[in-house]
């Protein structure tokens, strides 16, 4: 229900935008997400946003570095991520619920995972 892109290869200091595409009924009821899993450690939350997009939250390793935002015409979310660091390296998973939440438990639908390599 949940399709993920735009991960790659980049190096430290640049960009990436991922996207997420949703079915439009797991869209419209639910909260978005992104979290990220490097190789050999725990999920984490990276960032989260409301139903309407108007209370949005990210994860301190991040703020002022990535955004987010929600299309509902296009029943997409996006992910920027600028000043990339390698410590940002990970598989990342955008999720829907229909409870705002920092928490992975507390998302009912996954997308596959785009992987995001920065080089240093």
């Amino acid at each position: 229900q949940l399709q993920a892109s735009g991960g790659g290869l980049v190096q430290a200091g640049g960009s990436l935008r991922l996207s997420c595409a949703a079915s439009a009924r797991t869209f419209s009821l639910n909260a978005m997400a992104w979290f990220r899993q490097a190789p050999g450690k725990e999920r984490e939350f990276v960032a989260a946003i409301t139903t309407t997009g108007n209370i949005q939250q990210f994860d301190d390793s991040v703020k002022g570095r990535f955004t987010i935002a929600r299309d509902n015409n296009k029943n997409s979310v996006y992910l920027q991520m600028n000043s990339l660091k390698p410590e940002d390296t990970a598989v990342y998973y955008c999720a829907g619920g229909y409870y705002y939440s920092t928490s992975a438990f507390r998302y009912e639908h996954w997308g596959q995972g785009t992987l995001v390599t920065v080089s240093s």
